[in-house]
Parts: structure tokens; C-alpha cells; sequence
């Protein structure tokens, strides 16, 4: 089982520690620009729980927080104005998956027309 830490970046971001560039917030979502954007469109979309990965969000969030983050996710896209063209969904989860913080979040990514995502591991 995961342990979630309670200092990683997105948890301070959350206790308003560090500040974010916010597109959107609601009772159980956040959503804010990445600071090292990798696309012209790049938000970063977080649950306010305390949730490691997809994995653990799916098994022990509420139904509301569930329903409200997946609802959140293309309210955002619209918001972002990439919806009509195109854009992804990104949730790396785990050391494999390359996941830099361990707290839930799905990156939003568009503005352009985006590489094919994943490339041949150097390892």
C-alpha cells in the first residue's frame, strides 16, 4: 500500500504554501498552470484529497469526488479553449510511469498539434 506524503509540492500548493497560477478550483478540484509547460496549453488538475496515484483515487475517493474530478477535466479543456481541436490526458502513475509527485494529477495538454506520446526507453 502507498503512503501519501503530506509534503509534496501539490500538498503545499493545496494548503496555499506555494502559490499556483489557478484556471479553475471547486470544492474538490484544482486546477493551475504547470510552471514548466511543455505544450502551449498545460494545466495540471489535482484533487483536493489525499490520493497517491489513479489507483488509489479510484479505490477509496467518494463517488462525489470522483464524479467531480472527471466532470472538472473536460470543464477545463473548454475553459482552456482546446477542446474543439484537440487535446491529452496525462496520468503517470509510479516509478515506471515516471510520476514526479506522488499526488494524483492528470496534466492537460494542447494548444498545438502534440508528438506521438511514448517513446523507446533508453534504459
Amino acid at each position: 500500500m502507498k503512503t501519501y506524503d503530506d509534503n509534496n509540492i501539490f500538498a503545499k500548493i493545496l494548503r496555499g504554501e506555494i502559490p499556483n497560477d489557478t484556471v479553475y478550483e471547486d470544492d474538490h478540484v484544482l486546477a493551475f498552470r504547470d510552471i514548466n509547460p511543455q505544450a502551449p496549453v498545460h494545466v495540471l488538475v489535482i484533487p483536493k484529497g489525499a490520493y497517491v496515484d489513479m489507483t488509489d483515487f479510484s479505490a477509496n475517493a467518494s463517488d462525489a469526488e470522483l464524479t467531480a474530478y472527471f466532470r472538472a477535466l473536460a470543464k477545463i479543456a473548454n475553459l482552456l479553449g482546446v477542446e474543439d481541436d484537440g487535446y491529452r490526458l496525462i496520468s503517470n502513475t509510479g516509478k515506471n510511469g515516471e510520476q514526479d509527485v506522488p499526488h494524483l494529477h492528470v496534466h492537460i495538454a494542447g494548444g498545438r498539434r502534440l508528438r506521438r506520446m511514448l517513446q523507446p526507453s533508453e534504459d
